[in-house]
Protein backbone atom coordinates (compact mmCIF):
# COMPACT_ATOMS: atom_id res chain seq x y z
CA UNK A 1 0.00 0.00 0.00
CA UNK A 2 1.00 3.72 -0.96
CA UNK A 3 1.28 5.45 2.45
CA UNK A 4 0.87 9.15 2.12
CA UNK A 5 1.86 11.59 4.17
CA UNK A 6 -0.02 14.80 3.67
CA UNK A 7 -0.73 17.19 0.15
CA UNK A 8 2.45 18.81 -0.88
CA UNK A 9 1.88 21.39 -3.87
CA UNK A 10 -0.01 21.11 -7.02
CA UNK A 11 1.38 22.94 -10.06
CA UNK A 12 -0.83 24.83 -12.43
CA UNK A 13 -1.18 25.66 -16.40
CA UNK A 14 -1.80 29.52 -16.73
CA UNK A 15 -2.58 31.51 -20.21
CA UNK A 16 -1.40 35.24 -18.10
CA UNK A 17 1.26 34.50 -15.70
CA UNK A 18 1.11 37.77 -14.39
CA UNK A 19 -2.27 37.71 -14.05
CA UNK A 20 -2.35 34.71 -12.36
CA UNK A 21 0.06 36.21 -10.02
CA UNK A 22 -1.67 39.32 -9.04
CA UNK A 23 -4.26 36.91 -8.17
CA UNK A 24 -2.55 34.95 -6.14
CA UNK A 25 -1.24 37.63 -4.02
CA UNK A 26 -3.58 40.60 -4.06
CA UNK A 27 -6.29 38.10 -3.87
CA UNK A 28 -6.09 34.60 -2.61
CA UNK A 29 -3.56 36.37 0.05
CA UNK A 30 -0.55 33.99 -1.43
CA UNK A 31 3.41 34.80 -0.80
CA UNK A 32 6.14 34.86 -3.58
CA UNK A 33 8.64 32.56 -2.51
CA UNK A 34 10.64 32.57 -5.46
CA UNK A 35 10.28 34.28 -9.19
CA UNK A 36 12.66 31.47 -11.92
CA UNK A 37 12.74 31.46 -15.66
CA UNK A 38 10.20 28.30 -15.36
CA UNK A 39 7.40 30.15 -13.39
CA UNK A 40 6.47 31.17 -10.23
CA UNK A 41 6.39 29.73 -6.78
CA UNK A 42 3.90 30.96 -4.00
CA UNK A 43 3.88 29.66 -0.01
CA UNK A 44 0.92 29.34 2.14
CA UNK A 45 2.77 28.11 5.24
CA UNK A 46 6.23 26.69 6.21
CA UNK A 47 6.71 25.07 3.20
CA UNK A 48 9.10 26.09 0.75
CA UNK A 49 5.85 26.60 -1.95
CA UNK A 50 2.45 24.96 -2.14
CA UNK A 51 1.66 26.73 -5.36
CA UNK A 52 3.42 26.94 -8.41
CA UNK A 53 2.34 29.01 -11.54
CA UNK A 54 3.79 28.19 -14.97
CA UNK A 55 2.92 29.60 -18.65
CA UNK A 56 1.41 26.48 -20.37
CA UNK A 57 -2.04 25.06 -20.72
CA UNK A 58 -4.72 26.02 -18.01
CA UNK A 59 -5.64 22.45 -18.50
CA UNK A 60 -2.79 21.35 -17.07
CA UNK A 61 -2.56 20.19 -13.27
CA UNK A 62 -0.30 18.03 -11.47
CA UNK A 63 -1.20 17.54 -7.67
CA UNK A 64 1.65 16.25 -5.69
CA UNK A 65 1.34 14.31 -2.07
CA UNK A 66 4.42 13.33 0.45
CA UNK A 67 5.70 9.83 1.40
CA UNK A 68 7.86 9.19 4.19
CA UNK A 69 10.78 7.87 2.66
CA UNK A 70 12.87 7.02 -0.15
CA UNK A 71 11.98 3.11 0.14
CA UNK A 72 8.80 4.45 0.26
CA UNK A 73 8.91 5.93 -3.09
CA UNK A 74 10.49 2.71 -4.41
CA UNK A 75 7.95 0.79 -3.29
CA UNK A 76 4.82 3.23 -4.91
CA UNK A 77 6.73 2.57 -8.23
CA UNK A 78 6.94 -0.61 -8.31
CA UNK A 79 3.15 -1.20 -7.33
CA UNK A 80 2.26 1.19 -9.59
CA UNK A 81 3.78 -0.16 -12.52
CA UNK A 82 2.65 -3.78 -11.49
CA UNK A 83 -0.80 -2.35 -11.62
CA UNK A 84 -0.12 -1.38 -15.24
CA UNK A 85 0.16 2.75 -14.37
CA UNK A 86 3.27 4.24 -16.39
CA UNK A 87 5.60 5.61 -13.84
CA UNK A 88 7.87 8.60 -14.80
CA UNK A 89 11.13 8.85 -12.34
CA UNK A 90 11.40 12.36 -11.64
CA UNK A 91 15.22 13.59 -12.92
CA UNK A 92 17.95 15.58 -10.58
CA UNK A 93 16.28 18.63 -12.38
CA UNK A 94 13.16 18.03 -12.34
CA UNK A 95 13.46 17.20 -8.67
CA UNK A 96 15.53 20.66 -8.07
CA UNK A 97 12.43 22.53 -10.25
CA UNK A 98 10.24 20.80 -7.64
CA UNK A 99 11.90 21.38 -4.57
CA UNK A 100 12.08 18.02 -3.22
CA UNK A 101 14.38 15.65 -3.02
CA UNK A 102 13.02 12.77 -5.22
CA UNK A 103 9.63 12.12 -6.83
CA UNK A 104 8.01 10.19 -9.46
CA UNK A 105 4.50 10.96 -11.42
CA UNK A 106 1.64 8.64 -12.94
CA UNK A 107 -1.97 9.53 -13.85
CA UNK A 108 -4.47 8.02 -11.57
CA UNK A 109 -7.00 6.19 -12.69
CA UNK A 110 -8.91 9.45 -14.14
CA UNK A 111 -5.95 10.45 -15.58
CA UNK A 112 -5.11 13.03 -13.29
CA UNK A 113 -1.29 13.82 -13.16
CA UNK A 114 0.12 12.99 -9.89
CA UNK A 115 3.52 13.09 -7.51
CA UNK A 116 4.36 11.51 -5.18
CA UNK A 117 7.97 13.29 -3.43
CA UNK A 118 10.01 12.80 -1.13
CA UNK A 119 11.77 14.86 1.32
CA UNK A 120 9.68 18.51 0.28
CA UNK A 121 11.96 21.61 1.02
CA UNK A 122 10.54 23.44 4.13
CA UNK A 123 11.47 27.47 4.89
CA UNK A 124 13.12 28.85 7.84
CA UNK A 125 10.98 31.50 7.17
CA UNK A 126 7.39 32.50 8.24
CA UNK A 127 4.69 32.76 5.68
CA UNK A 128 3.84 36.24 5.30
CA UNK A 129 0.29 37.03 2.83
CA UNK A 130 0.81 40.14 0.83
CA UNK A 131 -2.71 40.47 2.44
CA UNK A 132 -4.07 39.12 5.21
CA UNK A 133 -6.69 36.73 4.77
CA UNK A 134 -5.68 34.39 7.67
CA UNK A 135 -4.37 31.33 5.79
CA UNK A 136 -3.20 28.68 8.12
CA UNK A 137 -1.90 26.32 5.49
CA UNK A 138 -2.80 24.40 2.10
CA UNK A 139 -5.11 21.65 3.14
CA UNK A 140 -6.70 19.66 0.60
CA UNK A 141 -7.66 19.44 -3.05
CA UNK A 142 -10.92 18.33 -5.17
CA UNK A 143 -9.91 16.03 -7.87
CA UNK A 144 -12.43 15.41 -11.19
CA UNK A 145 -13.19 11.89 -11.16
CA UNK A 146 -14.77 10.41 -14.16
CA UNK A 147 -15.71 7.23 -12.38
CA UNK A 148 -15.78 8.46 -8.34
CA UNK A 149 -16.64 4.43 -7.01
CA UNK A 150 -13.48 3.20 -9.47
CA UNK A 151 -10.90 5.98 -8.36
CA UNK A 152 -12.26 5.43 -4.76
CA UNK A 153 -10.88 1.74 -4.73
CA UNK A 154 -7.44 3.62 -6.01
CA UNK A 155 -7.66 5.86 -3.48
CA UNK A 156 -8.40 3.63 -0.19
CA UNK A 157 -6.88 0.24 -2.08
CA UNK A 158 -3.61 1.04 -3.58
CA UNK A 159 -3.18 3.90 -1.07
CA UNK A 160 -4.02 4.56 2.52
CA UNK A 161 -6.83 7.01 2.10
CA UNK A 162 -10.22 6.39 4.08
CA UNK A 163 -13.62 7.34 3.65
CA UNK A 164 -14.62 10.01 5.82
CA UNK A 165 -18.18 10.89 4.58
CA UNK A 166 -19.75 10.59 1.06
CA UNK A 167 -21.89 13.25 -1.11
CA UNK A 168 -23.99 11.16 -3.35
CA UNK A 169 -21.33 8.98 -4.95
CA UNK A 170 -18.21 11.45 -4.49
CA UNK A 171 -15.94 10.20 -1.24
CA UNK A 172 -14.33 12.79 1.31
CA UNK A 173 -10.62 10.93 1.83
CA UNK A 174 -8.53 11.07 4.49
CA UNK A 175 -5.08 10.22 5.17
CA UNK A 176 -4.65 11.34 8.60
CA UNK A 177 -6.92 12.98 11.45
CA UNK A 178 -8.17 15.57 9.34
CA UNK A 179 -11.62 15.21 7.65
CA UNK A 180 -10.38 14.98 4.24
CA UNK A 181 -7.18 16.00 1.93
CA UNK A 182 -8.52 14.45 -1.09
CA UNK A 183 -12.12 14.69 -2.84
CA UNK A 184 -13.51 12.96 -5.57
CA UNK A 185 -16.06 14.52 -8.02
CA UNK A 186 -18.19 13.12 -10.61
CA UNK A 187 -16.53 15.18 -13.91
CA UNK A 188 -16.36 14.40 -17.50
CA UNK A 189 -12.72 15.39 -17.66
CA UNK A 190 -9.77 15.61 -15.27
CA UNK A 191 -8.21 17.85 -13.53
CA UNK A 192 -7.91 19.84 -10.34
CA UNK A 193 -11.17 20.63 -9.12
CA UNK A 194 -10.39 23.04 -6.39
CA UNK A 195 -8.36 24.22 -4.07
CA UNK A 196 -8.14 24.46 -0.37
CA UNK A 197 -6.71 26.78 2.31
CA UNK A 198 -7.23 27.02 6.17
CA UNK A 199 -7.80 30.18 7.56
CA UNK A 200 -8.28 31.13 11.21
CA UNK A 201 -11.45 31.82 12.11
CA UNK A 202 -14.67 31.66 10.85
CA UNK A 203 -14.35 35.85 10.76
CA UNK A 204 -11.84 35.18 8.19
CA UNK A 205 -14.33 33.68 6.03
CA UNK A 206 -16.89 36.61 5.90
CA UNK A 207 -13.64 39.45 5.63
CA UNK A 208 -12.62 37.33 2.44
CA UNK A 209 -15.86 37.24 1.26
CA UNK A 210 -16.35 41.10 1.73
CA UNK A 211 -13.17 42.06 0.28
CA UNK A 212 -13.11 39.63 -2.80
CA UNK A 213 -16.70 40.74 -3.71
CA UNK A 214 -16.21 44.04 -3.25
CA UNK A 215 -12.85 43.05 -5.95
CA UNK A 216 -15.93 41.50 -8.14
CA UNK A 217 -14.53 38.21 -8.27
CA UNK A 218 -17.05 35.50 -8.96
CA UNK A 219 -18.35 33.68 -5.66
CA UNK A 220 -19.14 30.59 -6.70
CA UNK A 221 -20.53 28.46 -3.55
CA UNK A 222 -21.23 30.20 -0.06
CA UNK A 223 -20.46 31.54 2.55
CA UNK A 224 -21.78 27.98 4.21
CA UNK A 225 -20.93 25.63 6.21
CA UNK A 226 -20.17 22.04 5.30
CA UNK A 227 -22.53 19.39 7.14
CA UNK A 228 -19.30 17.10 6.37
CA UNK A 229 -16.42 18.34 7.74
CA UNK A 230 -18.38 21.02 9.79
CA UNK A 231 -16.12 23.70 8.09
CA UNK A 232 -17.26 27.02 7.40
CA UNK A 233 -16.44 27.75 4.16
CA UNK A 234 -16.12 30.23 0.98
CA UNK A 235 -15.55 29.35 -2.74
CA UNK A 236 -14.60 31.79 -5.31
CA UNK A 237 -13.18 31.31 -9.15
CA UNK A 238 -9.69 31.91 -10.22
CA UNK A 239 -7.94 32.52 -13.49
CA UNK A 240 -8.44 29.85 -15.91
CA UNK A 241 -11.72 28.68 -14.36
CA UNK A 242 -9.82 26.88 -11.29
CA UNK A 243 -11.80 27.27 -8.18
CA UNK A 244 -10.04 28.50 -4.75
CA UNK A 245 -11.98 27.27 -1.43
CA UNK A 246 -10.89 29.16 2.26
CA UNK A 247 -12.72 26.98 5.16
CA UNK A 248 -12.35 27.00 9.14
CA UNK A 249 -12.91 24.43 11.61
CA UNK A 250 -12.82 21.40 9.91
CA UNK A 251 -13.42 18.30 11.59
CA UNK A 252 -10.95 16.03 12.88
CA UNK A 253 -10.96 12.25 12.86
CA UNK A 254 -9.21 10.66 15.92
CA UNK A 255 -10.49 7.40 16.66
CA UNK A 256 -10.65 5.30 13.76
CA UNK A 257 -12.35 2.98 15.54
CA UNK A 258 -15.33 4.80 16.42
CA UNK A 259 -16.00 6.79 13.71
CA UNK A 260 -18.44 5.96 10.48
CA UNK A 261 -18.20 7.31 7.38
CA UNK A 262 -22.11 9.18 6.94
CA UNK A 263 -24.63 9.63 3.46
CA UNK A 264 -25.07 12.70 2.30
CA UNK A 265 -27.57 13.62 -0.49
CA UNK A 266 -25.60 14.88 -3.93
CA UNK A 267 -27.89 18.20 -3.61
CA UNK A 268 -27.47 21.71 -2.13
CA UNK A 269 -28.37 20.75 1.23
CA UNK A 270 -25.71 17.82 1.63
CA UNK A 271 -23.07 20.29 0.75
CA UNK A 272 -24.12 23.19 2.90
CA UNK A 273 -26.19 22.90 6.01
CA UNK A 274 -26.99 26.36 6.23
CA UNK A 275 -28.42 26.75 2.54
CA UNK A 276 -26.35 28.29 0.35
CA UNK A 277 -26.38 26.68 -3.32
CA UNK A 278 -23.78 25.81 -5.35
CA UNK A 279 -22.69 27.10 -8.83
CA UNK A 280 -19.86 24.83 -9.26
CA UNK A 281 -20.83 22.15 -12.12
CA UNK A 282 -19.48 19.27 -10.23
CA UNK A 283 -21.57 19.84 -7.40
CA UNK A 284 -25.02 19.85 -9.02
CA UNK A 285 -26.53 17.04 -10.57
Amino acid sequence: MIKLQDVSYVRLGTADLEGSTRFATEFLGLEIAERSKDGIYFKSDEREHTLFYFEGDPRDHVAAFEVGSREDLESAARELEALGHAVHGGTAAEAEARKVKDFIAFNDPSGNRIELVWRPAYSGQRYHGLRDAGITGFSHIGLCSTDPARDEMFWTRVCNARVSDRIGEAPLLRIDEVHHTIALFPSPTKGIQHINHQVESGDDVMRSFNFLNDRQVRMVFGPGRHPTSSARFLYFEGPDGMVFEYSSGVKSIADELLYREHQYPFDPKGFCKWGAKPNIPEFQK
